[in-house]
């Protein structure tokens, strides 16, 4: 029996070639999207906000008011001049707040309200204790000099007793998560780093201090002078429970995206088989509807129309999941009903202009928009501070960053509109209108050309073709 002869399909350069080309270049594309983005967060990190807060009301010492968290403060802003990973921005506590809880800053490091007593009283008291130690032994000398027992010895129970030590003095560190788990991370790092070294300089100035007035310190108090400063970290805004650690926002809209863009697909392939243009495939049966020519504006029409319709559905159902499924944290729920139905829509309906004007390239390039660069560009994961200027530049218009920033809004912040939230509806708006355009000002001018996707049948007119889907 004579052996099949191979396929002349697996014969063709043109298959190989032209395959190749397109899985090369969506290879490299996503690999140096996707890793270069990512790949040197610290090496990129460029004035990332973090703010330096003085409550310090300061204190009389030596006879002159002193402010030690000024000094802190202009220490920090002095090592910052030379660094431009960190933008430190003075301001009060009250602003501090409220920017964290708009998302606007990734950190904080706060100078507290009696910072500048405590530091005062830490040097008080070796002084004080050298003072009871040399009244102590003036007063034993005494004793043994009228024949009497050192008091220590009539009285034990007075021997040892512990002297209460000063409250050490704090520097708050505040994170906020809501703003991105390395962002805050990052700002968190620093901030630390500006604590402990402020107070190694504090230190110095102590231990100086300390040294200039003859004071004979133990080794315990000269450990803690050397190193006064407490350094405590605190979240600046917190998030609930089910909030995936401030990522909640990025995964939604992710979703949101996904959905968009392969409804978009789904829609236009269902249309097309339900015109005849294409045929479907269930298996070893194959569903094939006659032809019904129409024009590529009427076509990309009832592709919106439907896009339009199953985005309600697809939005409800993905708040339902999230949130009545999964009880992820959420509040303002009608406003995230509306925003992802929303968001389905403008996206579905920008697959579809570009599938109606590139045809199958039309996929590829959503792809690449939607995902490719939108995912590095975003700013969700690595904050956009520590991305190479490209993706900054990326940021300005990809999808996903404008929606990230609006579900932050309203998962978060509380839907304060300058959030992320109006950023976000006006990316949406931009895109909508300008899909809308480019979609059916290239259709039109494809139908004008006579450019139709399958030649008309002799005789036969636009409007006569139309007909059967006129509904």
């Amino acid at each position: 029996m004579p052996s099949p002869q191979p396929s002349s399909v697996l014969r063709s350069p043109k298959l190989w070639i032209g395959s190749g080309l397109i899985l090369a270049v969506v290879s490299t594309l996503f690999a140096l999207l996707y890793v270069g983005g990512n790949v040197n967060p610290k090496g990129n990190l460029r004035d990332l906000p973090v703010a330096l807060v003085n409550s310090d009301r300061g204190a009389d010492t030596g006879g002159k008011h002193v402010n030690l968290g000024e000094q802190v403060v202009a220490g920090i802003e002095k090592s910052a001049a030379s660094n431009r990973s960190i933008a430190w921005q003075v301001m009060t506590r009250q602003e501090a707040d409220k920017r964290l809880g708009q998302g606007k800053l990734y950190g904080a490091l706060v100078v507290p309200a009696d910072f500048t007593t405590s530091v005062a009283g830490l040097t008080a008291a070796p002084q004080q204790g050298q003072g009871q130690a040399q009244g102590q032994g003036q007063a034993q000398g005494q004793a043994q000099a009228q024949g009497q027992a050192p008091q220590g010895q009539t009285q034990p129970q007075g021997q040892g007793q512990a002297q209460p030590q000063p409250a050490r003095p704090t520097l708050t560190v505040l994170t906020n998560q809501s703003a991105g788990s390395i962002g805050s991370s990052m700002a968190s790092g620093a901030s630390q780093k500006a604590a402990h070294a402020a107070s190694a300089q504090l230190g110095k100035d102590l231990l100086g201090r300390a040294a200039g007035q003859g004071a004979q310190l133990s080794p315990a108090a000269k450990l803690m002078l050397a190193d006064p400063v407490a350094v405590e970290v605190a979240d600046g805004h917190p998030l609930g429970a089910r909030s995936a650690m401030g990522l909640s926002a990025f995964y939604y809209a992710l979703v949101l995206l996904v959905c968009g863009m392969l409804a978009a697909n789904v829609v236009n392939s269902q249309v097309d088989n339900a015109l005849g243009y294409l045929h479907t495939d269930f298996g070893p049966f194959r569903q094939r509807t006659p032809v019904r020519h129409t024009s590529r504006v009427r076509t990309l029409a009832v592709n919106t129309v439907i896009m339009l319709g199953l985005s309600v559905v697809m939005g409800s159902l993905v708040e339902a999941t999230t949130v009545g499924l999964l009880d992820m944290d959420a509040s303002h729920l009608g406003l995230l009903w509306l925003y992802s139905v929303g968001t389905i829509a403008v996206v579905g309906i920008s697959g579809l202009a570009l599938l109606a004007v590139f045809g199958t390239p039309g996929m590829l390039l959503s792809t690449i928009v939607f995902i490719a660069m939108a995912v590095p560009s975003s700013g969700a994961t690595v904050p956009l501070e520590a991305l190479p200027g490209f993706f900054r530049t990326l940021s300005e218009f990809e999808p996903l960053r404008q929606l990230t920033g609006g579900l932050r809004s309203i998962l978060y912040y509380g839907a304060q509109a300058d959030a992320g939230l109006t950023r976000a509806w006006t990316a949406m708006g931009i895109a909508l209108a300008v899909s809308l355009v480019f979609g059916f000002g290239m259709t039109r001018l494809y139908d004008r050309k006579g450019l139709h996707r399958i030649p008309r049948p002799e005789g036969e007119t636009a409007d006569a073709a139309a007909e059967p889907v006129n509904a």
